[in-house]
């Protein structure tokens, strides 16, 4: 049987406190499984972001997608998840991952290194999260025995660290682009043999890791080129049938988005989806048919 859905939404946005459980309120309302925070320069910081949502809200689970490891030390960022664990009421997914974006280190005074070095950083502090976190000794303790991580990956060290730490595997679905802190997307090709790979190097786990995708663009319409246009302009080198057929696009009338989900589902695994802010209310009528459809 195929893992049941679930779907969350990243919240990008900063907004004074009223404005930002409000909105986690709504998500709520909407059906989300999981609200969302990123790690940004000028976005919310992480932690008293998801604080505030759990106190906003009743049902949803709250997470990181993702923390940047290199803005992190691994003993201070144990004391967080810990504080933010409790303080939700073991409503907390971390999510990690080894950053991208080089002027955000340059900004914070961080260096950002090489790639080998951002997935050595974040190896060094899986495992000194796992040794801490699971030390009676820690203080402050954690709410959950074990609070759920999420790894997001497409390179094969990353892959790697994934299949041998994380219980959820988030697949972004783009690579880095020709410019610094740039993403490119990958075709349906590419992530089946990114997928792949994962799968092999996870072949021994005891229990198989969720699989996340972060769709990038939702847009439920008879005419999805207006929709696609500001896409196909940053990446000149896709017609509009390509950028349909990419697995982090969902764009066309109600029915095919929902048979596409289901699909990706059956082809890659995909169970847990997350979707950006702007496309939040975008996107409920399609978890809503989905339920409808299991129900």
């Amino acid at each position: 049987m195929p893992r049941p859905f679930r779907f969350g939404v990243n919240l990008l946005t900063p907004a004074p406190a009223a404005e930002w459980r409000a909105k986690c309120r709504r998500a709520e309302e909407l059906g989300y499984d999981v609200i969302l925070v990123p790690d940004h320069l000028g976005m919310v910081a992480p932690f008293p972001a998801l604080v505030a949502a759990a106190e906003a809200t009743e049902r949803p689970r709250l997470g990181t997608f993702v923390l940047n490891a290199g803005f992190w030390n691994p003993a201070l960022l144990a004391r967080e998840v810990a504080t933010t664990d409790a303080l939700t009421g073991g409503r907390l997914e971390l999510g990690l991952g080894t950053g991208y974006v080089p002027a955000e280190h340059e900004a914070a005074g961080l260096p950002y290194g090489s790639p080998g070095e951002r997935v050595d950083h974040l190896r060094h502090t899986v495992a000194e999260l796992d040794r801490l976190l699971a030390s009676p000794d820690h203080e402050p303790g954690c709410a959950q025995s074990r609070v759920p991580l999420l790894i997001g990956a497409n390179g094969d060290r990353m892959l790697r660290l994934t299949a041998e730490h994380a219980d959820i595997a988030a697949f972004t679905g783009a690579r880095p682009g020709r410019t610094p802190g740039g993403l490119e997307p990958l075709t349906a090709e590419e992530l089946d043999e990114r997928v792949a790979r994962y799968r092999s190097l996870a072949a021994g786990r005891a229990e198989e890791a969720e699989l996340n995708l972060l769709v990038q663009l939702v847009a439920v319409t008879d005419d999805p080129g207006p929709v696609l246009k500001p896409l196909l302009e940053r990446q000149s080198q896709l017609t509009l049938d390509d950028a349909l057929a990419l697995p982090i696009v969902l764009a066309g009338p109600l029915d095919d988005v929902v048979a596409r989900v289901r699909a990706q589902r059956k082809r890659f695994g995909f169970s847990y989806l997350t979707v950006l802010e702007p496309y939040m209310e975008a996107f409920a009528p399609v978890m809503e048919r989905l339920r409808e459809e299991s129900a």
